[in-house]
């Protein structure tokens, strides 16, 4: 059975940072491509982050670049989002997603004063 369990969200001021994770399991996560996706409020889920298999490719949505990382251990089979600089704007729900279209139950980000 196909799941992903993100964890790590939470409050946190804006210009601050949070590091997001994502447990996997029931797939071959070394073989697979894996993003980070988010819905902010009132808007429709858009994509954040894509890395590659080994760590060899990666791509990010235009408002994140410079800001969020993405970044995967095979071994533990974990991929994470390292976000910095946060902005009230990346408040939402963060979501996992595998290259087969599996997703993960989302965690939520709130960046506020």
């Amino acid at each position: 059975q196909v799941q992903l369990v993100e964890s790590g969200g939470g409050l946190v001021q804006p210009g601050g940072s949070l590091t997001l994770s994502c447990e996997a399991s029931g797939f071959d996560f070394s073989h697979v491509e894996m993003m980070w996706y988010r819905q902010r409020p009132g808007k429709e889920r858009e994509f954040v982050a894509q890395i590659g298999e080994n760590s060899d490719y990666f791509h990010y949505g235009d408002g994140v670049k410079g800001r969020f990382t993405i970044s995967r251990d095979n071994a533990r089979r974990m991929t994470y989002l390292s976000m910095q600089n946060l902005e009230p704007v990346d408040t939402g729900v963060y979501y996992c997603k595998n290259e087969g279209g599996a997703w993960g139950q989302g965690t939520q980000v709130t960046v506020s004063s």
